[in-house]
C-alpha cells in the first residue's frame, strides 16, 4: 500500500496558496482598483497625515460639544463587532434607553429620533439620520458658544441619501460631522 502522506501535503500546499494567498490576493487587488479608499479602511488622517479614525466605525463622542453617534452594545471596539441581542421586554433594554433619553433630553414633546436611542446591529455604524443630528444642533451649538445656524450649513453638507431616491432617508457621518465642526471658525 502507496504511502498517502505525500499526496496529501502537495495537496494541503496547494490548497493553501490557493485559498490563503492567490484568491485574497486577487480580491485584494481588485478592491484597491476599483474602490481604493475602502480597501484601505477609509481612514481619516488630520492635517499631519495621523489617523483619526475610519469614516466606517463609529467612534465614542461624549463632550456636548461634539455630535454623538449612535449607542454602541460593543463600546465601538472594532474588533469586536456585534448587536446587543436584548429583547424588547428586557429591563435592561428599558433602563439603558432610558439612560439614553435622559442624557439626550428628550421629553414627549420633543421626541428622541430612534437611531440615537437604539445601537445598530454591528454596533459601529458611524450614521446617524440627518433628523438625529438636527436633535442635537442646539445642545452642540450652546456648548461651542455658536449660533445654530452656523453650524446647520454643516450638517446639510455632510447628509446624503445613500440609497438615492429609494431610501428617503438622509444620514450624516458623525465623524465627518464633528471634524467639519473642529475646522469651523
Amino acid at each position: 500500500m502507496k504511502s498517502l502522506i505525500l499526496p496529501s501535503l502537495r495537496l494541503l500546499i496547494v490548497t493553501q496558496l490557493i485559498c490563503v494567498a492567490a484568491y485574497p490576493g486577487i480580491i485584494l487587488t481588485f478592491a484597491k482598483v476599483t474602490t481604493p479608499d475602502t480597501a484601505s479602511a477609509s481612514i481619516l488622517t488630520d492635517a499631519k497625515g495621523n489617523p483619526i479614525g475610519s469614516r466606517l466605525v463609529a467612534q465614542d463622542f461624549t463632550r456636548p460639544e461634539y455630535f454623538w453617534p449612535r449607542p454602541s452594545a460593543v463600546d465601538y471596539n472594532g474588533s469586536g463587532a456585534g448587536g446587543s441581542n436584548k429583547s424588547p421586554t428586557s429591563p435592561r433594554l428599558t433602563e439603558r434607553a432610558g439612560e439614553i433619553i435622559a442624557r439626550h433630553g428628550a421629553t414627549a414633546e420633543r421626541l428622541l429620533p430612534p437611531d440615537l436611542a437604539a445601537a445598530s446591529g454591528s454596533g459601529l455604524d458611524p450614521f446617524i439620520s440627518e433628523a438625529a443630528a438636527r436633535f442635537q444642533l442646539f445642545r452642540v451649538a450652546g456648548a461651542r458658544s455658536v449660533d445654530a445656524e452656523k453650524i446647520e450649513p454643516l450638517i446639510a453638507g455632510a447628509s446624503i441619501m445613500p440609497g438615492g431616491f429609494l431610501t428617503g432617508t438622509r444620514i450624516v457621518n458623525v465623524l465627518e460631522l464633528n471634524l467639519a465642526l473642529d475646522a469651523m471658525k
